[in-house]
């Protein structure tokens, strides 16, 4: 390129988000904290200060222990029935719609700032599918997303499939062709792509005949962080223990304090008189002691964010210990690798079934493809790695800038479109 893009690409994504812009000579993506390429898709309500933090920062005046309002996987709102909802911010209801353009608009405004001008136009990427097998809520899900982005000051949106943005990075680095798989697994949702690269393909404007096939499950990242919690670390809480009568302790709470768009409901009136009531006539007291500490502490996202960190090191160490001292003094708990993937198993297979059902779908043998292009966050856990290369035995794994390929993709695809 002899001159800067007029447009940029935006990766808003369930754990953290990139900006990506084509201009000569330097890098694609801009810096949106602390020198970072990555925002954390995080924002804080700070009641002490009466202030706003996103990104690192919000995470960072959250876990100081400053009284406020931690809000995390914003994009798991979108196509959600909440999206049309409000929830409590310091006395006054904010709606979910707000709390999306809000932070969309930092994007903007920190990209801007970086860039040193405004963008008007963007391509946004997009998950194949923001809701499985529900055509008008998808179409919903994306339109909400444009309307907010016109609103922050967007004039003119569109789209692009978040695999195919990672596919345009990578096409980038190849000098011969390759039939490529790419395998992007995010905070919210698995997409998988199969495409046609090379560096003659990649000069021609129209790609439609090199895409051989696009699916997508709504499992990613978060749900591993769910999965995870459940199984090995809420039964700390009383998960699964039982009440007086033989029952089993009501399991909401539980579910609500494992799913980081759903933390905050655990601190209403209301879910305190239910545990109230449910302490009374349970066994398990001792556990639900815990469970009381940590829901009138509000530490329900410092235990998400010790159960994430598991997950990352479990990706790379053969166990992880939590230090769960704010529950109960001395208390911390191993986690083995053999215990995540058990954990996991259900959503590993389902994601593999993913990727089968694409490659019969494409008509494709097995032995064709070329590449795996790994992209995404949660790429990186083994299990689900290995369940993807096992579908594709012959192909080999490349792995893409977990964080940033899709931002770099949407960047090239930008320039496309708007010059």
């Amino acid at each position: 390129m002899h001159q800067p893009a007029r447009a940029c690409g935006i990766d808003f994504g369930t754990s953290n988000s990139t900006v990506g812009w084509l201009r000569p000579g330097e890098s694609t993506l801009l810096a949106l904290e602390e020198g970072k390429p990555t925002l954390p898709s995080a924002v804080f309500f700070n009641a002490d200060e009466d202030s706003t933090a996103f990104g690192r920062a919000a995470l960072a005046e959250y876990l100081d222990g400053y009284e406020g309002r931690l809000m995390r996987a914003l994009k798991s709102l979108l196509g959600s029935s909440l999206i049309d909802g409000y929830t409590e911010v310091q006395g006054r209801a904010l709606g979910f719609r707000d709390l999306l353009a809000g932070f969309i608009a930092e994007l903007k405004q920190r990209a801007e700032a970086q860039a040193g001008r405004r963008f008007e136009q963007a391509v946004f990427g997009r998950p194949v599918h923001f809701v499985d097998d529900d055509e008008a809520a998808d179409r919903k899900a994306q339109d909400t997303l444009e309307a907010i982005a016109r609103q922050v000051g967007f004039r003119e949106v569109s789209f692009q499939f978040e695999p195919i943005g990672a596919a345009l990075h990578y096409e980038r680095s190849l000098a011969a062709e390759e039939l490529v798989l790419i395998a992007d697994i995010g905070g919210g949702t698995a997409d998988f792509s199969l495409v046609r690269l090379s560096p003659e393909r990649a000069r021609s404007a129209e790609r439609r005949e090199d895409l051989l096939g696009n699916a997508g499950i709504h499992i990613g990242g978060t749900d591993f962080d769910r999965a995870l919690s459940l199984e090995c670390v809420m039964p700390l809480l009383g998960y699964r223990g039982r009440m007086k009568n033989g029952a089993e302790i009501p399991s909401s709470i539980f579910f609500q304090l494992a799913t980081w768009h759903t933390i905050n409901f655990a601190y209403s009136r209301q879910a305190w008189a239910d545990l109230q009531h449910i302490y009374r006539d349970a066994v398990a007291r001792a556990e639900l002691d815990r469970l009381s500490r940590l829901v009138s502490g509000r530490e329900g996202h410092w235990l998400a964010l010790q159960v994430e960190q598991a997950k990352i090191d479990l990706s790379a160490a053969p166990q992880a210990t939590l230090a769960l001292e704010r529950l109960e003094a001395g208390l911390d708990h191993t986690i083995t690798q053999q215990d995540f993937a058990q954990a996991t198993r259900s959503l590993v297979e389902r994601v593999g079934a993913c990727v089968g059902a694409l490659l019969d779908e494409a008509g494709l043998r097995r032995d064709q493809v070329d590449t795996i292009y790994f992209t995404g966050g949660a790429s990186g856990v083994p299990q689900l790695r290995a369940r993807i290369a096992a579908e594709l035995p012959a192909a080999r794994s490349v792995e893409g800038d977990l964080y940033g390929s899709i931002g770099a993709g949407l960047a090239v695809e930008a320039a496309r479109r708007y010059g």
